[in-house]
């Protein structure tokens, strides 16, 4: 598995389905926001839709963080819509607005290092990029292991207050703590009322 954290993320151009309409989606679109990529096994399976609809409860507080939410799988752009489509007490996603792109040659999987060998389905991987394109977060999970959309938002906050304050974030950190000034000093007075 490649680490991409510290380095441009792999740029894609692909069709997607984004709030019920086809459209090409590419990572250049987002240029100056974050972006928050998952990577999905498949449409019409069973933990992807736990996902992709707990994506969408949050959607608006990674908007009002100005990051985007991407979400990718190896099917057509015509299997996103029929899911898309489908009502949730279905096994559908209708309701979900934000874009599914379609990566049905397998290449982004493949260049983010999701692709499972032999199985042409991606791993639950999921990329934080940051304004300038770089990877500053990624997390695989192995199929069948939802992960946790909290966690995708506090490390996105994490991220924010680091480069806002540039402290650091110690264990555990969550929105509204201090952080800590990376240096002996500042581990000190962090570990000093602990």
């Amino acid at each position: 598995m490649a680490v991409l954290v510290g380095r441009k993320a792999p740029e894609f151009k692909a069709d997607a389905v984004v709030n019920g309409k086809f459209e090409s989606v590419s990572l250049t679109d987002y240029k100056g926001k974050y972006v928050i990529l998952f990577f999905y096994p498949l449409d019409f399976t069973f933990v992807c839709p736990t996902e992709l609809h707990a994506f969408q409860e949050k959607l608006e507080q990674f908007k009002k963080l100005n990051a985007e939410v991407l979400g990718v799988s190896v099917d057509s752009k015509f299997s996103h819509f029929a899911w898309v489509t489908t009502p949730k007490k279905q096994g559908g996603i209708e309701g979900v607005t934000y874009p599914l792109i379609s990566d049905l040659n397998k290449t982004i999987s493949a260049d983010y290092d999701v692709l499972v060998e032999g199985a042409g389905i991606a791993y639950r991987g999921l990329f934080l990029i940051d304004k300038e394109g770089v990877v500053q977060h990624q997390v695989v999970n192995a199929l069948g292991l939802g992960r946790s959309i909290d966690e995708a938002l506090r490390v996105l906050e994490a991220l924010q207050f680091t480069e806002e304050h540039g402290e650091v974030c110690p264990a555990n950190w969550q929105k509204g703590d201090g952080g800590m000034k990376p240096s002996d000093d500042g581990l000190k007075d962090w570990f000093k009322d602990k």
